[in-house]
């Protein structure tokens, strides 16, 4: 009997506790329901109490708690001043930790790292947080999961950290160049992946096929975070100024080539950062080129090799070990460049036509890079005098320049203002309408000669 009644009486509390549990349950579901439309109506001060009351009893009932949540917060610190403001950040931060808890698989370390720490920086004199401080953050969250670290703001700041503690002397120039490799690496690395999903759009439109609407929405988010790296980029570069000099420079790998020469990685960045701030003259270039293309010959160890023979006056073998290089590449959007950075070795040298060539190979592996449009039509520009028969057959040539500056803006999100900028420059030395009018050119072909062999078609008046 005793048996029995002790039975019923764990039922009993069971079904009670079941009752409750399922009470809670659509308590939560009715609050994760009210403050979802006030969320999405953006009225985030009548969501608070309702997603509080969700998130402190279900936590794990839906991940809008944490993606609505993060919206709530973020509204709440722009309102707040002070001590409120200050708990209001605490929370958000608490808040990404529990979505972490909660929804591992769905929180990147990397990206939700960053998050906190841009959170953090952005308030750094209202939470009085030190540069070392902030800077161990983002390392933190950099090292933790460098795949998912990818926000353009966050790169920047990381980096810009890392400078204002070099010239705070608590870094060493060891570390600051190795930091801006990392960085400028990373960013290249998310330029070439938002480059080559932009490339298949950009081929499609090429060819005359219309873009769905979800296409056209993906290639303003492809556009808009490649516009963000290049900001950054030049930031980045900005940020790091003359810090990266030859007088900087050479002492410093000199000091650490012996430890480093079997070192790969090292090597190619010493070679590469010399290559980069024209440091190429002195001998440690030479001695950093060869060990590194003895140890890991590779498409970069060519290039500079090419470099090398260059500067010794060697202009057909330094041809050869770029082609070299571009033979030894296998990633397309890297191959591009390389054929980029060999076209202004060309016609900085003057070679237009040849250094056309390697710009139109660019074009075809990377089509949304608008630089090498913009390349091809300063050196149309710069030839317009030697390439014309007559003065009007010359000025047409501003036509080509022009038409091709078009191509960069079209192409390439960065380039869209100096591109137009150069178009117009360049159609302002084109012949007028009431020159074509008296030369009765409209609508006809010019053949335009020496290196550029092009046909324009003069525009009808």
């Amino acid at each position: 009997m005793k048996t029995k009644i002790t039975l019923l009486t764990l039922i009993l509390l069971f079904l009670g506790f079941n009752g409750v549990q399922a009470q809670q349950d659509e308590e939560c579901m009715t609050n994760l329901s009210i403050f979802s439309e006030y969320a999405k109506a953006k009225n985030y001060d009548a969501a608070y109490e309702p997603w509080m009351k969700v998130r402190n009893k279900c936590p794990k009932l839906n991940l809008n708690i944490y993606s609505a949540g993060e919206d709530i917060l973020e509204h709440k610190i722009e309102k707040s001043n002070g001590a409120e403001k200050v708990a209001f950040i605490n929370d958000l931060k608490k808040l990404w930790d529990e979505r972490a808890m909660h929804y591992a698989s769905k929180t990147k370390k990397g990206e939700y790292g960053a998050k906190s720490c841009q959170l953090m920086y952005d308030n750094r004199e209202l939470l009085k947080m030190t540069d070392e401080e902030l800077y161990n953050c983002f390392d933190a969250a950099y090292k933790a999961d460098p795949d998912s670290f990818t926000n353009p703001k966050s790169l920047y700041t990381y980096f810009s950290l890392m400078v204002d503690l070099y010239d705070a002397g608590k870094k060493s120039a060891a570390e600051l160049f190795n930091k801006y490799d990392d960085i400028t690496e990373k960013v290249e690395t998310e330029v070439g992946n938002y480059s080559e999903d932009l490339n298949k759009l950009v081929a499609k439109e090429d060819a005359g096929t219309a873009l769905t609407s979800k296409e056209g929405r993906y290639k303003r988010f492809y556009e808009s975070y490649l516009n963000a790296y290049d900001q950054i980029s030049s930031g980045i570069d900005k940020k790091l100024g003359d810090r990266a000099n030859c007088e900087n420079l050479i002492p410093l790998y000199t000091k650490d080539f012996e430890k480093n020469k079997d070192n790969a990685l090292w090597l190619q960045r010493a070679a590469g950062k010399m290559s980069e701030k024209e440091c190429t003259d002195d001998p440690l270039f030479f001695k950093l080129v060869n060990a590194y293309h003895a140890l890991s010959p590779s498409a970069n160890s060519a290039y500079y090799l090419g470099i090398l023979k260059d500067k010794e006056g060697k202009s057909s073998e330094a041809v050869k070990f770029y082609e070299q290089a571009i033979s030894l590449e296998t990633d397309n959007f890297k191959k591009a460049k390389l054929n980029e950075k060999i076209g202004d070795k060309l016609r900085k040298r003057g070679s237009f036509g040849s250094a056309r060539n390697y710009y139109s190979k660019a074009l075809q592996l990377n089509p949304s890079n608008g630089r090498p449009h913009l390349k091809i039509a300063d050196m149309y520009n710069r030839s317009a005098n030697d390439c014309g028969d007559t003065n009007f057959n010359k000025r047409a040539v501003f036509w080509l320049a022009a038409d091709e500056a078009e191509k960069a803006g079209r192409v390439d999100p960065t380039l869209k203002s100096s591109a137009a900028q150069s178009a117009a420059s360049y159609r302002a030395k084109a012949p007028t309408k009431s020159e074509i009018f008296s030369e009765d050119k409209a609508g006809k072909s010019i053949s335009i000669g020496c290196w550029i062999g092009k046909t324009i078609t003069v525009p009808k008046i």
